[in-house]
C-alpha cells in the first residue's frame, strides 16, 4: 500500500500553485474548475512521484492555525543535502517566510528546518 497523494485546502491557490513551483520543483496539471460547485484543483508531482492536491471553493471555513494545534502538522520534502537545506531555508528567508527552527541537526538524527508558508502551514526542509 502507498499514499496518493495528500490534500490541502487554500484560499489562494495560484499562490499556492506557485510556491511550490518555485521553491519544491513541483510539475502542476492544467487547473480543474468545478463550475457547478465553484471547486478548483491543481495536482502537482514532485520528482519522486509524490502529489499533493491543492485546492479550494467558495464555501471553505479559515479557522485560526495555531503551530502547537493536532492533525497534519506540516509536508517535508527531502532535498538531498545538508547544503540545499540551508540554501533553501536561507531564500524562505530573505523572501520573508517565517523560519521556526534550523536548520538544526534534530535529536532523532534529522537535518532540517521548518518554515511557516502557504497560509499558516508548516514545511519541513530534510536532508
Amino acid at each position: 500500500m502507498k499514499i496518493d497523494h495528500i490534500a490541502m485546502y487554500v484560499n489562494d491557490l495560484e499562490s499556492a500553485k506557485k510556491f511550490f513551483e518555485q521553491y519544491m520543483g513541483a510539475v502542476s496539471n492544467d487547473l480543474y474548475h468545478n463550475e457547478k460547485t465553484g471547486f478548483r484543483s491543481y495536482f502537482l508531482t514532485f520528482g519522486d512521484g509524490a502529489r499533493l492536491e491543492i485546492m479550494n471553493r467558495p464555501d471553505m471555513d479559515d479557522a485560526g492555525k495555531s503551530i502547537q494545534r493536532t492533525g497534519f502538522i506540516h509536508i517535508a520534502f527531502s532535498v538531498g543535502s545538508r547544503e540545499k537545506v540551508d540554501l533553501l531555508t536561507e531564500q524562505m528567508k530573505k523572501d520573508g517566510y517565517e523560519i521556526l527552527s534550523g536548520p538544526r541537526m534534530t535529536g532523532d538524527g534529522y537535518y532540517e528546518s521548518c518554515v511557516v508558508a502557504i497560509e499558516g502551514n508548516q514545511i519541513e526542509i530534510t536532508v
